[in-house]
């Protein structure tokens, strides 16, 4: 609009669309509308600002929020935890001090599970009977603040490795995705209902693929009562884990000390990696509403000064 006022040509006589006889009646809008030149050029202020408004309504201003990680396409994993009471034998090494089994394996499992960014993540602890702790989830953090929570003998003192799997069995089946158990223990199956090789045979019917962890040294040393060393062998069903291992597809992995522990997640981790890269995207609102509604409501005033001071003339 300013530029075709500043560039159009003026009206001349001639380009007249209309002449009356008494123009002068007309030399005065504001005046024959009951304004003054001060209120005549608020309207026109008020006017211009509405034309913005509008304009700005017409260009669709947008808020961006701040980024958001989206979940990517990934896998199932439960991870099962042995809580029997050998698992309390303080032969591991953390911070150069020395902790038991399941500590070592709280801290090594929970940095693994904090990594798998976009899979779903379950926990499944397991003693004398086997339970769910944390079904499959996104939310990683809730997993590993229960895995630190769990407590030795709080399923019982002994092993139920056959129901550990059949539970996975039982809350991975018909998951989308590719399904995934990691099952760590210390010992032998000594009870539950299942054995662990029909377990493994399920397992691998369902195409869930389990990695077995055997954890404890094969001879565990400590100082006796007078300072001398003593040593006993390990528990740990190598040849069964193997087994279940190899039915299902999985691999076996021995840790005997925090290092080895931790070198198997992480090895774990790069032979199931995460399908595709972390994305993330920023959540925008339209804002057009707000210039628009206030160029109306101006514009709204500006007619409504004009028919009220069409009216008082």
């Amino acid at each position: 609009p300013l530029l075709i006022r500043w560039l159009g040509k003026p009206a001349t006589a001639q380009q007249a669309a209309l002449k009356v006889p008494f123009i002068d009646d007309f030399s005065d809008p504001a005046h024959q509308q009951g304004l003054t030149q001060a209120g005549h050029m608020l309207l026109l202020f008020v006017a211009a600002l509405a034309w913005l408004a509008l304009v700005g309504a017409t260009a669709r201003p947008m808020w961006y929020g701040d980024p958001v990680e989206l979940p990517v396409k990934g896998r199932d994993i439960m991870l099962a935890v042995d809580l029997s009471g050998s698992m309390q034998q303080e032969d591991f090494v953390l911070d150069n001090q020395r902790v038991d089994r399941l500590t070592a394996t709280k801290v090594v499992a929970g940095e693994f599970i904090k990594q798998r960014t976009g899979d779903r993540v379950g926990l499944i602890l397991f003693g004398t009977q086997a339970y769910l702790q944390t079904p499959l989830t996104f939310d990683r953090q809730t997993v590993v603040t229960l895995l630190y929570e769990a407590l030795i003998n709080i399923a019982g003192e002994k092993t139920a490795i056959g129901d550990a799997i059949g539970l996975a069995i039982k809350r991975l089946r018909d998951k989308a995705g590719d399904s995934i158990l990691i099952l760590l223990t210390d010992g032998e199956n000594t009870a539950g209902q299942i054995s662990p090789l029909k377990a493994a045979q399920l397992a691998a019917q369902e195409n869930l693929k389990i990695y077995t962890i055997g954890i404890g040294p094969d001879k565990r040393s400590g100082n006796s009562f007078f300072g001398m060393l003593r040593g006993t062998r390990s528990g740990i069903d190598e040849k069964t884990l193997a087994l279940i291992a190899k039915e299902t597809g999985g691999r076996y992995f021995h840790a005997s000390n925090t290092q080895e522990l931790d070198e198997v997640y992480k090895l774990i981790d790069s032979m199931e990696p995460i399908e595709s890269d972390a994305r993330t995207y920023r959540p925008r609102q339209a804002l057009f509403f707000w210039p628009l509604g206030g160029g109306l409501i101006l514009s709204g005033l500006v007619l409504l000064s004009l028919l009220t001071g069409r009216g008082r003339s």
